[in-house]
Order: C-alpha cells, then sequence, then structure tokens
C-alpha cells in the first residue's frame, strides 16, 4: 500500500486496518444488469440550462423550505463528471455555505474521494433536496416530490457513468424501496432514462456517529472504483 493510501485511509479513521493480515477485499454481491429492481419510474422533464436551472432552484417556492432557508443548495463540481453522488439534503453547513458536504461530513467525504484517487472537483455533488428541513429533519414526501425535477434535470444534464446514493434516504429515494442499508450496499442498480448503473455507501455523516461502519465504506469505495474503470 502506498504512503498516500495510507494518508488518505487515516484520514477516514481507519489506520487499524493496516495491522490486519488479512487484505480488504470489494463487495461480492453484486446483482446484474438483468436482475436489479425496477427502478424509480421518474423521467426526467424538458432539460434547461445550467445557468437557467440554477436560478429556478435559487429562486425556488415551491414549498415552506423556501421561509426558513439560508441559501439553496443547488450543487457542486465537475459538470462532466463520470460519478454523481447524491445525498438527501443540505444540513445547517450546507445551509450557510450554498454547498452541499461541507463541515465534518464534507471533509470525511472528501478524505473517502482520495482513497480511490479522487478529488471533489473530479464528481458532481448534489442533494435531492436544495434546501436544508428545519433541524435536519427527515425530508417530507411533498418536499421530495416537489424538488423531484431539479435533480432529475442535473442527472439529465450530467449523465453521469455512475450514480452513489449517499445515504438510507437517497437510497430509498433513488430506487423507490424501504430496504435496510444491509440489503441495499454491495450491490449494482439501474436508474433513470440513462439507464445509468447506481450504487449505495453510507452517509459521512453516519459515519461520523458509527465510526465502526467505516471498514464497510471503504469497501463501498472500492466497489465504486472497479465500476469506474
Amino acid at each position: 500500500m502506498t504512503n498516500n493510501k495510507k494518508k488518505y485511509l487515516n484520514a477516514m479513521g481507519i489506520e487499524i486496518w493496516q495491522s490486519k493480515e488479512q487484505p480488504i477485499t470489494e463487495p461480492t454481491s453484486e446483482i446484474t444488469l438483468n436482475s436489479i429492481p425496477k427502478p424509480n419510474s421518474n423521467t426526467a422533464p424538458p432539460t434547461q440550462s445550467w445557468e437557467e436551472l440554477e436560478q429556478c432552484v435559487n429562486n425556488c417556492q415551491l414549498c415552506a423550505l423556501h421561509k426558513t432557508r439560508t441559501h439553496a443548495v443547488f450543487g457542486v463540481g465537475n459538470k462532466h463528471a463520470k460519478l454523481m453522488l447524491v445525498g438527501e439534503a443540505p444540513g445547517a453547513n450546507e445551509d450557510l455555505q450554498g454547498e452541499p458536504f461541507v463541515g465534518r461530513a464534507g471533509m470525511l467525504l472528501n478524505s473517502m474521494l482520495k482513497a480511490i484517487n479522487l478529488d471533489r472537483n473530479d464528481v458532481y455533488i448534489a442533494n435531492i433536496l436544495k434546501c436544508r428541513p428545519p433541524n435536519n429533519r427527515d425530508p417530507s414526501q411533498e418536499e421530495v416530490r416537489l424538488c423531484t425535477n431539479y435533480l432529475l434535470q442535473q442527472i439529465d444534464l450530467i449523465k453521469p457513468k455512475l450514480i452513489v446514493a449517499v445515504g438510507r434516504i437517497a437510497a430509498h429515494f433513488l430506487l423507490n424501496t424501504d430496504e435496510s442499508m444491509a440489503k441495499l450496499r454491495g450491490q449494482k442498480y439501474i436508474y433513470g432514462q440513462h439507464n445509468t448503473p447506481l450504487l449505495i455507501t453510507y452517509h459521512p455523516a453516519y459515519l461520523l456517529r458509527s465510526p465502526r461502519e467505516k471498514s464497510k465504506s471503504y469497501q463501498d469505495l472500492l466497489f465504486i472504483q472497479r465500476n469506474l474503470l
């Protein structure tokens, strides 16, 4: 293992693995594209330009969340990215800065990406909801319904090679399921009108609360890396 890889694993808080003799392996439970669950039936509306879409998000008043937001959180990163990360909704730091995945969770996400030789600028990062739910509560079904078109248009503009649902709520929305993360991880799904492969991993905020799950997260990262080749 290279020194850079050790550094990034240490940043993720998983340096203890290096003392184990048994190598880390990738997930082996992969569902073939012909046997995946039926994807969410949503289809993207007519797609606007990036500038038009971002202006719509910034001016959006479709639900009550616009009354309590500091900033709408549109998305950030490479608009020609092969990899698109989709989270659930902005938190307090994201609401203040207008950018997804910042603060401690964002720092951990950056380290996770570096562990598979990716930089934050190499990928595109967005959330299902563009405004923060008060007190970081889970998004309501109505809020998700009203915000869906924005995310679908972002996916249609980018046409990524791979989508990764980051966290339980994003996974449930994108796959239209309520299965547990344990059952969803380590498998390949298909999403949307472009038949984009979709994988699942834990949210960095969850990993900060449950550091023992970081080993599973690293397995997910290896799975992501393999599917980007």
